[in-house]
């Protein structure tokens, strides 16, 4: 089943679950900064629509509070997003390195992390 994808509100919540495991609607509402909190029945809804799209599921019931834990990981997530922004360069990578070495973001030792998952992943095949 292919990964969904999932919009930046989606990521957060997610992230929430990622980081603390299983939570109540509530519980992830408290878990963003409170200056930037979104409303109760915001996180709620999202929470169903990850529900629906099978990225998070109920665990159980406490009270009137369900809880929630995370379907996908976090590194299908991060697959999903990053092979969504290769397709808007084509599939090529090349574009996107470009970027991040002229903004400084990709330093020397991401580099050799680089060329070694790449040794790695030759030898495999």
């Amino acid at each position: 089943m292919p990964h969904p994808k999932l919009s930046k509100l989606e990521l957060k919540i997610m992230e929430a679950l990622w980081t603390k495991g299983t939570l109540s609607v509530r519980e992830i509402q408290e878990h963003f900064p409170a200056g930037r909190r979104p409303g109760y029945t915001t996180v709620q809804t999202m929470v169903y629509r990850l529900e629906a799209k099978n990225a998070l599921r109920r665990t159980k019931k406490i009270g009137n509070a369900h809880i929630f834990e995370a379907v996908i990981s976090q590194s299908a997530a991060q697959s999903k997003l990053i092979d969504d922004l290769l397709g808007l360069f084509g599939g090529r990578a090349q574009p996107l390195m470009s970027h991040l070495i002229e903004s400084g973001q990709l330093t020397l030792a991401d580099i050799d992390e680089a060329r070694a998952a790449l040794r790695d992943s030759t030898k495999k095949e």
